[in-house]
């Protein structure tokens, strides 16, 4: 079976890669079986002769290739027809921008894989670049928050090396006396509070964080059931809640009396209540004055977020009062950072990082018989139609 690396061609362009030189040398070792070619690339973080070096093919036609993997959309005009296709498509949550894509695959007769779609039994996704975005979205929260305050400035991530250097420049800083809340308990969040404890914020309790003041930069970080709580006063359960949200209601407001800085790295599912809504912001006790919004759900539960910003201009403001954009160190305004492709700052760990789990957990489905069934559960689309998993979609193609 040939595998091919192929060329990131949406614009702006996407340096990032699902397997670095290194990676694809183990799997070419683990899987002898399988040949990879690599698809030349003039925008890739790790350059065409780092390929060649490790005795990889380079090539500017990949057509003959089976399997076809990649990071982003694949433009329509490049879609190799009766192919294997590995890439985020960004159309399982019926995306407008993406149904010409969806279809023109189905017409093409592409079996698509979406790497959002790899998961385990459960659902819960075995491959991404949460945690990277969690990295990136924390530092850029405090990147606003010095150049907003006039305390320090940090360098965008887009020109650091990699993690080590990020780490290295917030070594440099010093918080004031701020209050952070982390949202969210999955990888995203967790990439977040890597950054948090680099920086040595203490971490303390719910019920500290909601009743103290403090002489040190502080924070906590909450899951669904300390924001979100039922509506008939009964005990939460976080299962019941993702299952079916619509029984709950917002628990926001008293974590907002006592933030300054909010960086939101929870998942936002469907009918789930808003954390805050624009009349929350206008309260006299809203005390949050900075959102990182990693989550980036645009109109959606965190209010301020009017819009994605971009890797170039990640900051703008949101007055509450007007629930207009301002600029982001306007005075009384709420900074928001909402960049929306965050990985793409940090192309090298990113990299290394998705090609581990993609090792792991994909390419081995295709020697084993799928014995977990990986590939069976990814599957978006097959000869021209859509899979039974994904039959929800057919309305959305059909542009109903």
């Amino acid at each position: 079976m040939k595998f091919a690396i192929i060329k990131e061609r949406k614009n702006p362009p996407d340096r990032r890669v699902v397997f670095s030189p290194e990676k694809l040398l183990e799997a070419r070792e683990k899987f002898p079986e399988a040949e990879f070619i690599v698809e030349s690339s003039d925008i890739r973080v790790f350059p065409d002769s780092a390929y060649k070096a490790l005795g990889f093919e380079l090539t500017e036609d990949v057509s003959g290739c089976d399997v076809m993997i990649g990071v982003k959309e694949v433009p329509i005009e490049n879609l190799i027809p009766n192919k294997k296709y590995f890439f985020f498509s960004h159309t399982i949550k019926k995306q407008p921008y993406n149904r010409k894509l969806l279809k023109a695959m189905l017409e093409k007769n592409i079996d698509m894989y979406d790497h959002e779609t790899i998961v385990k039994k459960s659902g819960a996704r075995l491959i991404g670049f949460g945690r990277y975005a969690g990295l990136v979205g924390a530092y850029n929260g405090f990147r606003a928050l010095g150049l907003r305050d006039n305390l320090f400035n940090l360098p965008k991530v887009e020109t650091l090396a990699d993690l080590i250097e990020v780490k290295a420049e917030l070594d440099k800083i010093t918080l004031p006396n701020i209050k952070v809340l982390l949202t969210g308990t999955g990888k995203v969040a967790l990439g977040a509070k890597e950054i948090l404890d680099h920086l040595k914020i203490k971490e303390i309790s719910d019920a500290l964080y909601l009743t103290s003041k403090f002489t040190e930069p502080v924070y906590v970080m909450a899951d669904v059931m300390e924001y979100a709580k039922r509506k008939d006063g009964k005990v939460g359960d976080k299962w019941e809640f993702y299952k079916d949200p619509s029984g709950y209601e917002s628990n926001f407001m008293p974590y907002a009396k006592e933030t300054d800085v909010f960086i939101a790295g929870h998942f936002y599912g469907n009918n789930a209540p808003y954390l805050f809504t624009r009349d929350d912001a206008k309260h006299p006790d809203f005390n949050i004055n900075l959102v990182a919004d990693i989550s980036c759900d645009v109109n959606g539960p965190v209010a301020s977020t009017l819009r994605a910003s971009t890797i170039e201009a990640p900051f703008y403001g949101y007055d509450a009062q007007t629930e207009s954009e301002v600029a982001f160190d306007a005075k009384g305004a709420i900074t928001v950072m909402a960049v929306d492709n965050l990985p793409c700052e940090l192309p090298k760990d990113a990299s290394e990082g998705f090609g581990d789990m993609f090792l792991e957990h994909a390419i081995p489905a295709f020697f084993n018989g799928d014995e977990r069934g990986i590939l069976k559960r990814a599957k978006i689309s097959e000869k021209g139609k859509l899979t039974e998993r994904f039959s929800y979609l057919q309305d959305y193609v059909d542009g109903k």
